[in-house]
């Protein structure tokens, strides 16, 4: 029996015609509704035919986390009066609960993709609602990227809609073609905002980790939060092990706590989803409850203001989830939380000068993802590099090479990017492309169901009380009985069923077996032991155990999580397995290198023979005959790196190139450029034959630069003859004195003693320019700088000569300088002659 009544308490209902128009007319729509107005439960039921009498239509919806997909079918059930697997159904990862009258059904992204893979039609589908689209999942985008390229191509009568928990609604109505953007406004009651800052210094998220003093403030503010107002509390969290510390930090509340997070037992979802069922409630939870989820009886939130989004180092191989301060958007989201059935209360833990300068929206996930799963997404699609698909970011061009070098590795791609029918295969497994390929492959090696035991493993990191060795994570999800071993075993059953009958019979010790999987997951991050607990990844990257590991004993490891914490050298081992050389070989061999290696290491020119495994050298002997070619090379790089300073510059090839510096500044072509750049760019032209016959460091010492360089002078041209013309080392000045002329700044600089310059009327000139005349006391003191000398003569000499002749009695200051001649001497010595 349809529950009228609660459907008609909906606020979206109004919106419904509105939505209705629009498919008919345009086929595509953007529904914005807060949170708790139906938009997830009411408008597939209404668009399906199932409420108001509408057209029978067959709605699929799409939902960014499984928790959320489920709770909708669920809700959506009970609203018609039925449980879910009726006319409702829904399919995530591992579970499916549809039957032969299922007309709504609700998937992950994940599943609508793996969907659309194999069936671009979705043959018998009506209408897509892909909600929460604000949230800017990367599987969300690209689903919507491919229905809109379904649409416009072989299925135009396929309905689109995006549904949005915000108003910011603007660019996916771009991106449905300006589809028509239809509003609800739900019954938003007041809500109250009372600041709470921790008192003391709370120091900021790094990685995953959380600051303890943050969550015991947080504990606090939930107690406060209960002891000021009425109604159940809501507290918003990172992620899992923050909700576990905090819950155990409010120990002895006079309130039931719960837990709601993605991995949560479905028996605390259904209980926090029912509502109170007597007295108060504490619901910690994860963002997954800012809009995929209402939580009825909530009157009060207290927000962390910390969430979670995925980060990748590519030049470490490192990728994981990081702790970071939430946006506004979700600040105002989590705040309405408190607001859905009465006035309520937030209290953020922040500073209210902090809020100003947050992010306005979370990052898109196509911004700072891994984006592997993605690149073999638009593979299996036709469009290697994405280009064709409608996307509101393109993909970083850096993080997409980076993901079209994994699945090279692995397999999964051609030479071209098209994607190989190994590929395909990866891709309806539903994993990351690293976890499909130890999967297969390891299957080949250690037997199907253990490949898919550790892959399990894998794509769900364990808890830390099972420990970082992966090989006892093993063995204790084996005998667990928590939620954590329930889903394990789920995604096992679903894994060895993936995989079918490929793989040989198990055998061999398990050790060797996790080993070998995790290995095939993450080659770049095998690590060979470098004594102390440390290792060196395949990567490069440092890798640290924790005191009183039972891995420090190992040779070798294959890293399956690790993070970088602040200010750290070394990465931070969170979970591995031990392997040995063999396996470590086998697993990262396209990272395998033997051969010759000459390079500029440590100040000079080192030959080696070496064999190696990414950057662990597994064998090293000195090369007394390197080949010229690499050793030229290595010189070069040398150069490149501490500049053409290695060669031998005297006082005057310095001047040289100082001189060629201004003139080609100056004057430009045919006078060389000699930066060292240039220089480094032509030593083809001016550092041969030297630089062949040389084979260190001390043979570039050897090299007259001076008489090197002269080689890039324009001789071809003539013009080289006129270089001490243009830019010449000295000027001789009325005194008859040759002075040399500085030309390491702007302009040459001309450094004489005054008396030198008497009848000098107007200032040198080089190549056109005026030289800047310093003016020397007869000591060689500075007195003045000038540029103009004809009008220092007029107006500065007179201070000169009035501050200097009085010090220097013995030389001439004549009262006009212009009439007189020139000397080097005293005036003494002058009157001699």
């Amino acid at each position: 029996m349809i529950r009228t009544d609660a459907l008609d308490q909906l606020p979206v209902r109004t919106a419904v015609p509105a939505l209705e128009r629009a498919l008919h007319e345009r086929g595509a729509a953007v529904l914005c509704a807060p949170p708790g107005t139906g938009k997830t439960t009411l408008v597939p039921l209404a668009l399906a035919g199932l409420t108001g009498g509408g057209p029978a239509r067959r709605v699929l919806v799409a939902e960014p986390r499984r928790i959320a997909a489920r709770a909708a079918a669920r809700r959506m059930a009970w609203l018609l009066g039925e449980r879910a697997g009726g006319q409702v159904g829904f399919t995530v990862r591992g579970e499916r609960v549809v039957g032969p009258d299922t007309v709504v059904e609700v998937v992950t992204t994940g599943v609508l993709l793996q969907r659309l893979q194999r069936d671009q039609e979705l043959a018998g589908v009506d209408v897509v609602i892909v909600d929460e689209c604000h949230e800017r999942h990367l599987d969300a985008d690209t689903a919507a990227a491919f229905l809109l390229d379904v649409r416009g191509t072989i299925r135009p009568d396929l309905r689109l809609v995006a549904a949005s928990a915000t108003t910011d609604a603007e660019g996916w109505a771009r991106l449905l073609g300006d589809a028509p953007v239809v509003e609800a406004h739900g019954v938003s009651h007041p809500v109250e905002v009372v600041w709470a800052p921790p008192a003391g210094t709370v120091r900021p998220p790094h990685g995953m980790r959380v600051d303890p003093a943050l969550l015991t403030h947080v504990a606090s503010v939930v107690r406060r939060a209960l002891a000021e107002r009425d109604g159940d509390v809501l507290c918003f969290l990172p992620g899992v092990g923050e909700i576990g510390r905090v819950a155990a930090r409010l120990a002895g509340v006079d309130a039931e706590v719960l837990q709601v997070h993605g991995r949560a037992p479905a028996a605390v979802q259904d209980a926090v989803l029912a509502g109170p069922s007597g007295g108060r409630r504490v619901v910690l939870a994860t963002s997954v409850a800012e809009s995929s989820l209402t939580v009825p009886g909530v009157r009060v939130v207290v927000d962390s203001g910390l969430a979670r989004e995925p980060r990748t180092d590519h030049a470490r191989g490192l990728g994981a989830l990081t702790t970071v301060r939430a946006s506004r958007a979700s600040g105002r989201q989590r705040a309405g939380r408190a607001g859905r059935e009465a006035p309520g209360t937030v209290y953020r833990c922040w500073e209210q000068a902090e809020d100003g300068r947050l992010a306005a929206f979370p990052s898109p996930e196509i911004k700072v993802a891994d984006l592997a799963a993605f690149a073999l997404q638009a593979a299996c699609w036709g469009d290697p590099d994405a280009s064709g698909l409608a996307l509101l970011d393109p993909p970083p061009a850096g993080a997409l090479g980076a993901a079209h070098e994994v699945l090279a590795t692995v397999g999964a791609v051609d030479a071209t990017g098209r994607a190989t029918d190994r590929g395909v295969r990866m891709s309806r497994i539903g994993l990351h492309p690293r976890l499909a390929r130890a999967l297969l492959d390891g299957a080949d090696e250690v037997g199907g169901r253990r490949a898919a035991e550790v892959v399990a493993l894998l794509s769900e990191e364990p808890p830390r009380e099972y420990g970082d060795d992966l090989a006892h994570a093993l063995r204790t999800a084996r005998r667990g009985g928590d939620g954590y071993a329930a889903r394990w075993r789920q995604e096992v059953r679903r894994l060895s069923g993936a995989l079918g009958s490929s793989g040989r019979g198990d055998g061999g010790p398990d050790d060797a077996a996790v080993g070998l999987v995790a290995a095939l997951a993450f080659p770049e991050r095998v690590a060979r032991a470098r004594g102390e607990g440390a290792f060196l990844m395949a990567s490069g990257t440092g890798a640290q155990l924790a005191d009183g590991s039972r891995l420090r004993s190992a040779g070798w490891l294959a890293v399956a999580v690790a993070d970088r914490p602040a200010h750290a050298a070394s990465a931070r081992v969170r979970l591995a397995a031990v392997v040995d050389e063999a396996t470590a070989r086998l697993a990262a061999g396209h990272l395998l290198f033997s051969g010759e290696e000459v390079r500029w290491a440590d100040g000079d020119v080192v030959a080696r023979s070496v064999e190696r495994l990414g950057a662990v050298e597994l064998s090293v002997r000195a090369l007394r005959a390197p080949a010229p070619g690499l050793v030229r090379g290595a010189l070069l790089e040398g150069l490149r790196r501490e500049g053409p300073g290695l060669l031998r510059w005297t006082g005057d090839a310095a001047q040289l190139r100082l001189r060629l510096a201004y003139l080609h500044r100056v004057l430009g072509q045919p006078w060389p450029d000699v930066s060292d750049d240039a220089l480094l760019a032509r030593a083809d032209e001016w550092l041969e034959p030297e630089l062949s016959r040389a084979g260190r460091r001390a043979d570039l010492a050897r090299i007259d630069a001076g008489q090197a360089v002269r080689r890039l002078l324009p001789w071809a041209t003539g013009d080289a003859a006129r270089l001490d013309e243009l830019a010449p080392e000295r000027i001789e000045v009325p005194s008859g004195s040759r002075i040399r002329l500085d030309y390491g700044g702007e302009q040459p600089v001309l450094a004489v003693k005054l008396q030198e310059l008497f009848g000098l009327g107007e200032t040198p000139r080089v190549a056109g320019v005026p030289v800047l005349v310093h003016l020397l006391s007869p000591a060689g003191r500075p007195a003045a700088v000038t540029a103009d000398l004809a009008s220092f003569w007029r107006e500065g000499y007179r201070d000169v000569r009035a501050e200097l002749r009085g010090r220097y009695p013995k030389h001439p200051w004549p009262e006009d300088p212009t009439t007189t001649e020139a000397t080097r001497f005293t005036s003494a010595r002058l009157r001699r002659g």
